[in-house]
């Protein structure tokens, strides 16, 4: 009975883990699209709005100079209603969070459960983990679907696995 119940409690850790992989992972995919957001508006926003002032301050074109001015603001404000970087970040620390959760959830069902520790032990600590998983759950930005999909696709390519794993 009490080899069924670690056996539950394992599978249980399993599903801590792979739950995390793929929501690292998307989290990860989501940071990088929105840094790829942030660079593709914030470079052209860097030259346009160089170019608007030396045509305007050089007298080289008032209508260009203006033109590319308010392009600029357009790409300004638009930068700052998406605030790509800082989605980024979030995206990038919920993945780095996730990652922790699953190398916790590991630890605990490669070693923990291998310990003298006693059964009631061993379900805390996997309370513990299943409590980490649920306060990111709730605490993580959402990710898109199609995230999700190229992170799936990633994991199941190996970019997610060790290679001392495989040897």
């Amino acid at each position: 009975m009490e080899k069924d119940k670690l056996k539950e409690l394992i599978a249980e850790a399993k599903r801590i883990e792979e739950v995390s992989i793929r929501s690292a992972k998307s989290q990860f995919e989501a940071a990088d699209k929105w840094k790829q957001i942030n660079l593709w508006l914030g470079i052209p926003t860097a030259l346009l709005s160089g170019i608007a002032g030396i045509s305007i301050l050089s007298n080289w074109s008032y209508l260009l100079g203006g033109s590319l001015a308010l392009l600029v603001a357009s790409l300004t404000a638009l930068m700052t209603f998406l605030n790509p970087d800082r989605k980024s970040n979030s995206h990038l620390n919920s993945g780095n969070n996730y990652l922790s959760l699953r190398n916790k959830s590991r630890l605990f069902r490669n070693i923990t459960t291998k310990t003298k520790l006693n059964f009631e032990d061993l379900v805390e600590k996997l309370k513990e983990l299943a409590d980490m998983r649920d306060s990111l759950n709730k605490s993580s930005p959402q990710f898109s679907r199609k995230d999700f999909e190229k992170a799936k696709k990633g994991i199941s390519e190996g970019e997610a696995d060790y290679q001392v794993d495989s040897d």
